[in-house]
Order: structure tokens, then sequence, then C-alpha cells
């Protein structure tokens, strides 16, 4: 205890400049709550002060000159307001804590209620202490002595630490496990320390443990705010990817929907979209496109023919060669089912895939005549990949072509109606037999 008596002075700066850190750091963080904030920007503060007039009240004590007698008056009537304050101080962090949970006991409000009685009751008696000397006075050396009475000067502080104390203990498992630690101990060691000081005159133990876990709760709040942030941002995140997962798999059940219901116009072509959108895939794969752009190009070869929904079923449905009035209404679904899907804003390529998907690699295709690298790649993919389920699947003048005669196709029209580059990969997965569908 001597060393620490020794010390103290110095340890009450160290202290001080640890407290105005802190208060800058509380006053400049913005993921702190406002009032808990603004509680520990007053807690930071106050304990500062608390300090720094206990330091000049050991400065000046003895001091016999007119700064002397106002400084020591002056520092010990702070010290004895602003320890109050202190406490005040954490009543209101306990305030913050207990308004974050819903079935608090009634009774807590009353007891916040009369602590902040207890310390204006304490104030008061403070003032009445500097005309009666209750609680101290000061000899004719200046100096600092205990009134008759100064034990009342504790009444206050000590059944306010209590009363929190039963506060923080009762709404104990509503309080994270962080803020426990803080809170607990801004109540169990400024009471020991408050005992111990009744019997270990000239040291300021009270003073120094407040300010010390004034410290501590700050520092925990902090860390509590922070991890309260991270799981907060965990929670959203984990929310917008089980609403991106929901949204992706409403958009897949509608295209489906959708494509089912164009596929249904033709009797002999159940299932050529799904199919379609698989080849097309597949492809895209191989061809080493990013798995995002996999995905759009399943979506639009899905939905490639929507454009049929405007093509009367005695078109689509018959059973032997179109006219030529015929086969320019049929050519009419590209520009139709890319008018149907360009209301899709987030997910302009869909409208692209149904215009383009009839374009030759040569020009000699429809609606606009687009050659080569002009024709979009996802339309490159999905004419690969359209032609081959066309050529494998049943048609109401023809049967399925062997697979020798689809290869013949495909290599044929390379170059001239497909890309060279996917019409190969269409050959490559036909040779790995990875194409075959179970419908």
């Amino acid at each position: 205890m001597e060393v620490f008596k020794e010390n103290q002075l110095d340890i009450m700066l160290y202290v001080c400049g640890v407290c105005t850190a802190l208060m800058i750091l509380a006053f400049i963080s913005k993921a702190i709550p406002k009032k808990r904030r603004v509680a520990l920007i007053l807690m930071e503060l106050s304990s500062f002060s608390l300090l720094f007039f206990d330091r000049l009240a050991y400065i000046y004590r003895g001091n016999i000159s007119d700064l002397g007698y106002i400084m020591v008056r002056v520092s010990n009537y702070m010290v004895y307001a602003l320890s109050l304050f202190v406490i005040y101080t954490y009543n209101l962090i306990i305030k913050d804590s207990i308004s974050k949970i819903r079935n608090y006991k009634k009774y807590v409000l009353i007891i916040i209620k009369a602590v902040d009685f207890l310390i204006i009751v304490g104030e008061i008696l403070i003032v009445v202490s500097q005309f009666t000397g209750m609680y101290y006075t000061f000899d004719e050396f200046n100096r600092y002595q205990r009134g008759k009475f100064f034990v009342i000067s504790y009444i206050s502080p000590l059944i306010s630490l209590i009363l929190l104390q039963v506060v923080v203990q009762a709404n104990r498992k509503n309080i994270s496990r962080l803020m426990r630690i803080p809170l607990e101990l801004f109540s169990i060691i400024p009471l020991v320390a408050t005992i111990a000081q009744i019997f270990l005159y000239g040291l300021s133990l009270t003073n120094i443990s407040i300010v010390g876990i004034a410290m501590l709760l700050y520092i925990f709040s902090l860390i509590d705010i922070n991890e309260m942030v991270s799981k907060a941002n965990e929670n959203e995140i984990r929310i917008l990817k089980e609403e991106q997962e929901l949204l992706s798999s409403m958009f897949e059940e509608t295209a489906s929907a959708l494509a089912s219901a164009i596929d249904a116009k033709d009797e002999y072509t159940y299932g050529h979209s799904r199919r379609v959108a698989r080849y097309s895939e597949l492809i895209a794969r191989r061809a080493g496109l990013k798995d995002a752009d996999c995905k759009k190009v399943y979506y639009t070869a899905l939905l490639h023919d929507v454009g049929k929904i405007g093509i009367p079923d005695s078109i689509i449905n018959k059973p032997g060669k179109l006219t030529e009035e015929e086969y320019d209404t049929i050519k009419l679904h590209t520009t139709i089912g890319s008018q149907i899907l360009s209301s899709i804003n987030s997910s302009p390529y869909l409208s692209i895939g149904a215009r383009y998907h009839h374009e030759w690699y040569d020009g000699s295709g429809y609606p606009e005549g687009l050659k080569g690298v002009e024709i979009p790649i996802i339309s490159r993919i999905i004419a690969v990949a359209d032609a081959y389920d066309t050529m494998t699947s049943k048609r109401s003048y023809r049967d399925p072509l062997p697979q020798w005669k689809v290869r013949e196709e495909i290599i044929n029209g390379s170059g001239t109606q497909f890309d060279p580059f996917f019409a190969n990969e269409m050959l490559n997965i036909m040779d790995s037999d990875a194409i075959y569908i179970d419908e």
C-alpha cells in the first residue's frame, strides 16, 4: 500500500490520459447507439474530472497560499460531487441496457429511479457539508480532515451501487455476456474499495477503482457493439442469400412453367425447351464460361421459344410442309419473344436469346441477318443446342434422326449455320455421350 500511496498521483495522471482518449473515441464512434454513446462520454468525462480534481486536492494539500486555499476547497468538493456523478452515468448505461430487454420486471425501473433519487440526495448533502463540516474540514495548515459524520458520505454511493447490482443480477440472463462482466465489476470493485478506504486514510481507492471500471465498461461496450454489428451483418447477409435463393427458385419455377406452356402448343416437341436449356448450359460450361454466365445461358435457352405463344396452333401443329406465308409467320416468334422478354429489365439477356437464336453464322438467318460475332454469344450457343434437339426429336413429318446423321448435319452446318467453336463443342459432347436426358 505504501508503494501505491507514493505513486498514486502518477497513476491518476496516467488514468486521466486514458479517459481522455476513450472520451474522444466514444465521441467519434458512430457504431455505438446515441444514448449509450452519450452515457459513455459523460462517464469518461466525469471520470477524468474526478481524478483530475482528486490529484489537485493532493497537490495543494497543506498549501497555505490564497491559491492553495481555493484549490483545496474546490477540488475536494468536486471529488465528492463527481464520484456520485460517475455512478449516475453508470445508471444511464444500466437504463440503456434495460431498455433493450422486453420482459424486465417492473421493480427494476423503481430501483433505477431510487438510485437517481439517492444521487440527488447525496449531492445535496455534499453542498450542506460545505457549510457544516459534516463530511470534512480543513485545519490551520489547509489540510483536509475527516468530519465526524464522514461515513454518511459513503451511504448514498454504497446503496446506489448495491441497488444497481440487484438490477444487473435480476436481468443477468438478458444482458450480453461481455456487458455483464464490467456491469458486475462496477458495483463490486468500488464497494470493496470504499470499505477499504474507510480504514486506509490518505488513499483514493474508491475513485481510482470507479474510474478503472468505467474505462473497462467503455472497452467492453465497444467490443459488445462490434459483436452485435458483426452478427447483424452476418444475419443480413444470410437473409439476402435466402432471398436471392428464393427469387432464383421462383424465377426458375416461373420460367419452367412458361416453357412447359410453350412446349404444350406442339404435341411433338414437349420438353424441347428444357432439353435445349440443358444442352446450352452444357456447351457453355465446356466452352469455359463462368457459372453465372452458364446460368444465364440456361434460362435464356429455356425461354428461347416464348414467342411461339403468338403463333397460331394450326401453323405450329401443321403435319405437312409449311407454305412460304406460314413460314414467315413462324419466323415472327423471334421478335414476339424478344418483345415479351424485353419487359424483364433485370435480365436483358433473355430477350437477346429469344430474338437471335435463328441467326446463322454466315448471315443468312433471321430476323436481322446478323453474321459471325455480330450474333450474341448466348444466341450462338442456343442455335447449336436448338438444332441438335430438333434433329433428335420426333416430328409430325419424320422420326428422330440417328446420331451419325445428326453429327453429319452439325459438321456441315459449322461455319454456315453454326459458330464453328460451339459446333465443335457440341460434337465433343456427343462423343463423350454426356447429353442423354431422360424426360
